[in-house]
């Protein structure tokens, strides 16, 4: 089985000779671990990584719904009664969040947490809701409960109920955070979030193409999808074989479709490479919901974004969109 976490592989650049080791800082947060990877030959840039997980921590006491004290909680205890401030860089998080659920059509939605539960995988134990109960979650679940107000920078519900969850792009919207701290004071740098987000700053090695990262055929534990060359790009990818339970033989998924209610079944990984690392976060989970279908279309709107999916049961993958900074060999 294979995580989703670990369906993206780092690969670093072959090295020359007298080099080919690696400085890595890591912190546990958000239920992974994030790490900076940097060339040995920069060590002077081991503080300013490790200044940079800093950031990590404060973002998961603010966007955390396990944490009773986090913004995000308090924002979904009090949002449908009353009108709420939002922390200004919340505030703009959830803007994308709302501009990624109208260009997605609904397949990327923060409001999507009900379903989650009410299928068991919140709480990491799978079942099939009651028919009645699954449309309950459904009337909680859509961008159109989440009223959201620029000139006050205040969040309201639409009804009881509804809340958000940021999960779906925390990790890759903390790996831009960390990028926005590092940019300007180190040469080059890979950040990774559970090795499912990555966000490549500069080209890795002296005299190199790009940062190296592999990606794993969601299939085969022994095989590789494709190899991507990466220069200042971020990278997410998302899959099933995290989280899923059977049930009378068939197999069922912890990504939920927001529109249907049902567990999304028709791709078995998705790979998105874009400028934000928060994008490539979101629409990973918006493709692996929408299919190729989704997926062509926002490209030929959006040409940064590069997506590499593979439907399930195909051996491989369709590529749409391209990126300059990203080089693609797919693995045969």
């Amino acid at each position: 089985m294979i995580k989703r976490r670990e369906f993206l592989k780092l690969s670093p650049v072959r090295p020359a000779p007298n080099q080919g080791y690696w400085l890595h800082v890591s912190r546990p947060a958000m239920a992974c671990r994030f790490e900076v990877t940097l060339p040995l030959w920069d060590r002077s840039s081991v503080l300013i990584a490790r200044q940079a997980l800093d950031e990590v921590d404060r973002l998961e006491q603010q966007l955390s719904i396990f944490r009773e004290s986090s913004e995000v909680s308090f924002i979904n205890r009090n949002a449908a009664s009353n009108k709420v401030r939002v922390e200004p860089s919340l505030f703009a998080l959830l803007l994308l969040c709302q501009e990624l659920w109208r260009e997605t059509e609904g397949a990327f939605d923060i409001t999507s947490g009900p379903l989650s539960r009410c299928w068991g995988f919140l709480k990491r134990q799978g079942r099939i809701p009651e028919p009645d109960e699954l449309e309950a979650a459904k009337s909680l679940v859509g961008g159109d409960h989440v009223l959201l107000d620029s000139k006050s920078g205040a969040i309201h519900f639409t009804r009881p109920g509804v809340e958000i969850n940021l999960g779906s792009i925390g990790k890759g919207y903390a790996l831009d955070c960390i990028a926005a701290l590092m940019r300007n004071r180190v040469r080059t740098a890979l950040l990774s979030a559970g090795s499912s987000s990555i966000y490549a700053i500069g080209s890795g090695e002296r005299a190199s193409r790009g940062w190296v990262v592999g990606v794993r055929h969601p299939g085969h534990n022994d095989r590789r999808l494709a190899v991507l060359t990466l220069r200042d790009l971020a990278l997410s990818t998302s899959g099933s074989e995290e989280q899923f339970f059977e049930h009378n033989g068939h197999r069922y998924g912890h990504i939920i479709d927001p529109r249907s209610g049902l567990p999304a079944q028709r791709v078995a990984g998705v790979t998105v490479i874009a400028q934000s690392a928060a994008v490539a976060d979101a629409l990973a989970t918006a493709f692996y919901v929408g299919g190729p279908e989704l997926a062509q279309a926002y490209c030929l709107t959006h040409r940064d974004v590069m997506v590499i999916m593979l439907e399930s049961g195909a051996e491989r993958p369709i590529i749409f969109g391209n990126n300059d900074n990203c080089d693609v060999e797919i693995i045969e």
